[in-house]
């Protein structure tokens, strides 16, 4: 049933664009259902996702950090609204509702909001990754080009490795369930939040066996197979306190794609971001997504003064 209303969503749209006198999805306007209630949509015989929307207006797709809901995006998506843009949530396998076998991946993982999409929408959409969900996000842009429009990533680490005790952080914080949730939080300190910033918002929220099937995907992907982000334009917002994804890869990621790459240092954050500095966060998205690029200065400006310091 979901396979088929999906379907018919698709010729809908199809219909709505003709009559607006656009002649192909890539010339049109970029359109998506919405589905503000949610729905479990099956998109293979094994694997069914579970779908939400919020707001109308530009698509965005927000793809979430490893082995964590895309209820993380809920504040920003909230405040996107009212900026005119439609966020598309969906959640990864082993998440709230979604379903299906371990990826074999990182691609396999690119796959389901790609066939999400193809039901959902017409035209390309922006793709917004934060932490794993950048590599996602870039696998997506490098597989299925003509799905993605621009790519925000949101703490964009991936080629410089991580020290032995920042990945024991990492493997701790997701550990919700495993692991003491005192021990828990110094982990989420370490690795997530920058000084000054409350590490206990991150202590629920984790999906242990979620996590630990991404990170297995990503393990078996080479970094080069998606690193580029195909050929789509690309912002880094990069935390200035964030040992996953540390400035290293910013500068890394420039000398390959160059003026594609547009990078935004986003002060007292790191690699949690979103819980850190959603207002911040939403001026990058509003700023670079709308219209036309910025350059890369004002928009530092802009982010920087919506910046929240500690002290504030």
């Amino acid at each position: 049933m979901a396979k088929v209303l999906i379907r018919s969503g698709a010729i809908l749209l199809a219909s709505l664009l003709t009559l607006t006198g656009a002649g192909t999805a890539q010339a049109a306007k970029s359109v998506c259902r919405s589905l503000p209630a949610g729905r479990v949509i099956a998109i293979s015989p094994d694997v069914s996702l579970a779908v939400r929307t919020v707001g109308s207006g530009r698509p965005v797709l927000m793809i979430p950090s490893l082995g964590r809901s895309t209820a993380d995006f809920d504040e920003v998506a909230g405040r996107l609204v009212a900026h005119g843009f439609m966020t598309i949530l969906i959640e990864p396998r082993g998440i709230n509702g979604s379903t299906g076998p371990a990826p074999a991946d990182l691609f396999a993982i690119a796959a389901d909001p790609d066939r999400v999409l193809a039901g959902l929408c017409l035209g390309p959409v922006d793709v917004i990754g934060h932490a794993f969900g950048n590599r996602v996000a870039r696998a997506l842009a490098t597989a299925h080009p003509d799905r993605v429009r621009r790519v925000v990533l949101l703490a964009g680490g991936g080629e410089v490795p991580m020290t032995p005790p920042i990945l024991a952080a990492l493997s701790g914080s997701a550990a919700q369930g495993e692991k003491a949730d005192a021990e828990r939080l110094i982990d989420l300190q370490t690795a997530f939040f920058a000084k000054g910033n409350d590490p206990s918002r991150w202590l629920t929220g984790w999906f242990p066996a979620a996590a630990r099937s991404q990170a297995d995907a990503t393990r078996a992907t080479p970094v080069k197979a998606w690193w580029n982000a195909g050929k789509a334009p690309v912002l880094l917002v990069q935390a200035d306190e964030d040992p996953i994804a540390p400035p290293a890869n910013a500068a890394s990621l420039k000398a390959a794609i160059g003026d594609r790459l547009t990078i935004v240092l986003l002060r007292h954050a790191s690699h949690a971001i979103l819980p850190e500095q959603p207002g911040a966060v939403v001026v990058a998205l509003t700023r670079y997504l709308s219209g036309e690029l910025p350059r890369a200065s004002s928009l530092q400006r802009w982010v920087d003064a919506a910046t929240v310091h500690p002290t504030d």
